[in-house]
């Protein structure tokens, strides 16, 4: 009994350390080159969509805030409103909600500008850890691929920029 649990521990062994050695190639010789840069470029593009979804996200409730701050502007300033406090909905004036209201935008809003700061840096890191490795998409192996996956990060920067100017204006 013991004779066939030697060869099939060595056998083991020898396939765990063949495939080991196919892991250590793929993770030492790539681990160089296209190891860590296979997994790092999909984390960096998730990071980036990530950012620009809570750049969205965050834009939404300013074009909310105002809004709800151009239409409490016509209001009497005595009258009685509600607001939405984690929660609990407590009961003010409108003259108390409209300043904590334009303070929360302009807070909201330095938060957007600072995502976006963050990611056109990841954009930059993206782009120069593709350049330093030569990392190259399956679709983007063409000459025309490629273009457009240099313009894909500046088009995702570009339309939030674009969907910023059309929820200011």
């Amino acid at each position: 009994a013991r004779e066939p649990l030697l060869p099939t521990q060595t056998k083991m062994a020898a396939s765990g350390s063949g495939s080991s050695a196919a892991g250590g190639k793929s993770n030492t010789g790539g681990g160089k080159q296209s190891g860590p840069s296979a997994e790092q470029v999909p984390r960096l593009r998730q990071e980036q969509r990530s950012m620009a979804t809570k750049v969205a996200e965050l834009e939404m409730e300013i074009n909310e805030h105002s809004l709800v701050i151009d239409t409490l502007r016509e209001v009497d300033p005595s009258r009685r409103c509600y607001r939405l406090v984690g929660g609990v909905l407590v009961e003010r004036t409108v003259k108390e909600v409209v300043p904590a209201l334009e303070s929360n935008r302009e807070q909201i809003s330095k938060v957007v500008e600072t995502l976006k700061t963050q990611m056109q840096t990841k954009g930059r890191e993206l782009n120069e850890y593709r350049e330093r490795y030569n990392i190259r998409i399956v679709g983007e192996e063409d000459g025309p691929g490629k273009g457009a996956s240099a313009s894909n990060p500046d088009s995702e920067a570009g339309g939030s920029k674009g969907a910023a100017g059309v929820l200011v204006s």
